[in-house]
């Protein structure tokens, strides 16, 4: 299994940033064992949450060996702190476009990936849930399938956010330093409710969506309240809640029911350090 870091100059951001790309190329087999057509791959496009990078998903889960065995890219950026956004306030900060356009397009220059609508998703956990969501929807004739882990659904309520919170992220100063005036954020494609509801309208193809929700998480009510949103709309979603808060035990177990849910190839393991049988 290659696991590549990249770095790279990006246009949208105005500056050189990393990721993490797991590549399942070298995959060895035994004889007798199945061999892989040689075709492009199908992709993953994974996204992290505050206080997160382009490192979580390898060091908090077993991704690495769940791409190997199903032979799938997975493509893991950084977008800081900034909720996968264009910032309608300062230059070289469209984490919106950079996710849903600029990184689809250099990695598929750089790697084996299919173009195939249906080929190609995005997932994500908290702050990375809710940008899998917007630029799943946005994006739309790019991805086939969004799944968000623990969505930090923020949109809801931000006009009366104050800076009285001792937690930066749930401040005004800060949602406004992420997606403009909060009092104008409802109604505009930053939110997902209203830009899902735009697309409905629209009679577009929208992606499939899968959702999923600790128990214990204290974003739980904000991923119900989509769920009936979505379903309000006519739109379908494989939603699932389970024991657990926002913490890697979650993420790491739901993660593997994300790819479970994605039409995947078919799953072998391969010859690694961890698996040298048949």
């Amino acid at each position: 299994m290659a696991l590549l870091q990249v770095n790279f100059l990006s246009s949208s951001l105005g500056r050189t940033v990393p990721m993490n790309v797991i590549l399942p190329v070298d995959k060895m087999t035994f004889p007798g064992m199945p061999i892989r057509e040689d075709k492009p791959y199908k992709t993953l496009y994974l996204l992290h949450g505050v206080l997160g990078n382009y490192t979580d998903w390898v060091t908090g889960t077993n991704i690495v060996r769940y791409a190997m065995e199903n032979d799938l890219v997975v493509v893991m950026p950084s977008g800081d702190n900034m909720f996968y956004v264009d910032n309608p306030w300062t230059v070289n900060n469209r984490y919106g476009e950079f996710i849903g356009k600029e990184l689809i397009e250099i990695t598929r220059k750089m790697f084996p990936l299919s173009h195939k609508r249906e080929d190609t998703y995005i997932a994500g956990l908290s702050m990375g849930g809710f940008g899998a969501i917007r630029n799943g929807l946005k994006y739309h004739d790019t991805f086939g399938y969004i799944a968000g882990l623990s969505s930090a659904l923020v949109i809801d309520g931000a006009e009366k956010m104050s800076n009285d919170s001792p937690l930066f992220f749930t401040n005004r100063n800060f949602f406004e330093g992420c997606f403009g005036d909060a009092s104008k954020v409802a109604e505009s494609d930053m939110n997902p409710k209203w830009l899902s509801k735009k697309l409905v309208e629209e009679k577009v193809n929208i992606p499939k969506i899968y959702m999923a929700c600790g128990k214990g998480d204290s974003l739980l009510e904000a991923n119900r309240s989509f769920k009936s949103h979505l379903e309000n709309s006519g739109i379908d979603v494989a939603y699932e809640e389970g024991p657990g808060g926002h913490d890697w035990d979650f993420w790491g177990e739901y993660i593997k029911k994300v790819l479970d849910w994605l039409p995947l190839e078919n799953k072998t393991a391969g010859i690694n350090s961890g698996n040298v049988g048949v």
